[in-house]
């Protein structure tokens, strides 16, 4: 029997991935509602072989809907899951709308999924920088508990949405052809260039870390169900299209060597090991996309500390870190 899903954001770039991969899994779906904006109304986008039309997101959109999954921003998160859960849908937002109310679960699948059943109408997606780095930190935790976290972030524009891809593009277009450019996404230069601001706007908080690094800081020490980790973290958003990648420092309860923690990564769901430095093999961000796994490698000891170890974590943040992620919390739903 299928299964009745809205897709809120729909004409989105995570909106759109959501849609593919719903598809792409075999979803059971009986019915599929796009909802977006009142200016994308009627605008015609393809699920599993035909064309189904766009509908503006209002209150009584959700009747008859068993699973939300909403990527459209975290006012419109607050303003209309509610309404969606109160229409009988299990919500699985993609903001940082509820991510740490207390009562709702924030669930990578691979580390916390058996939280899903706590939920009470709202499930959390996490951040996309913080998945990827959790679902490489879960087998290490589990084996060695970790204590400290330092993590430097190299993410994608398409992070910041479809609009700031074709922001760096037309931008670097611009300066290949030495003709100037009017930016309305990033607030400077992002081609050729790395920001160390995410969001675009409004992002430092008064300890000078940003809204990016304070969501870092804190989902990783709920998913992982430890507050006591340690967590520092800078982002950097750079110009690459698609896939974010970390430098990830841990530090660990016990030592651990470089070969254990490969084993351990190697065998843990949703993680493959990419770490062939003679043949300079490690995950790339170009070859991440379009996957649906975390790649890790660059694992080698850190020499700053007696028990801790350094990776480059890389993966597909519209996918593993957004629509991947979403959908496979909806398949644990009807399981």
């Amino acid at each position: 029997m299928g299964i009745p899903v809205a897709v809120v954001g729909a004409t989105g770039a995570v909106g759109q991935e959501m849609i593919r991969t719903l598809v792409d899994r075999k979803f059971p779906v009986s019915e599929v509602r796009l909802l977006a904006s009142e200016r994308s109304a009627g605008k015609k986008l393809n699920f599993n072989g035909r064309d189904v039309a766009v509908e503006t997101l209002t209150h009584d959109s959700f009747k008859g809907i068993r699973i939300a999954l909403f990527s459209a921003g975290s006012k419109i998160s607050k303003e209309f899951a509610p309404s969606a859960v109160r229409s009988g849908a299990v919500v699985v937002d993609n903001t940082s709308a509820f991510r740490m109310q207390a009562d709702t679960p924030l669930v990578v699948p691979e580390v916390n999924g058996h939280q899903i059943r706590e939920h009470h109408g709202i499930i959390a997606n996490p951040n996309c920088s913080t998945i990827q780095m959790v679902v490489a930190l879960k087998p290490l935790h589990d084996a060695a508990r970790v204590t400290r976290v330092i993590v430097s972030t190299y993410q994608s524009v398409s992070g910041a949405g479809a609009r700031a891809m074709v922001e760096m593009l037309e931008e670097t277009r611009a300066l290949l052809d030495k003709k100037p450019y009017r930016r309305s996404i990033f607030p400077h230069q992002i081609a050729f260039n790395a920001l160390p601001q995410i969001p675009q706007k409004n992002a430092f908080m008064p300890n000078g870390y940003t809204e990016e690094e304070m969501k870092m800081v804190n989902e990783t020490r709920k998913i992982l169900g430890d507050p006591t980790i340690r967590v520092s973290a800078t982002t950097v958003r750079i110009p690459v299209l698609r896939s974010h990648s970390e430098s990830v420092t841990v530090e660990l309860a016990r030592k651990m060597s470089p070969e254990e923690a490969r084993q351990l990564l190697a065998q843990s769901p949703g993680v493959i090991v990419v770490d062939d430095p003679a043949h300079e093999r490690y995950p790339l961000a170009c070859e991440a996309a379009g996957r649906g796994e975390v790649f890790v490698g660059r694992i080698r000891e850190d020499l700053s500390c007696e028990h801790g170890l350094v990776l480059w974590v890389v993966s597909d943040n519209l996918l593993k870190g957004a629509a991947l992620n979403a959908v496979q919390i909806a398949e644990k739903l009807i399981e």
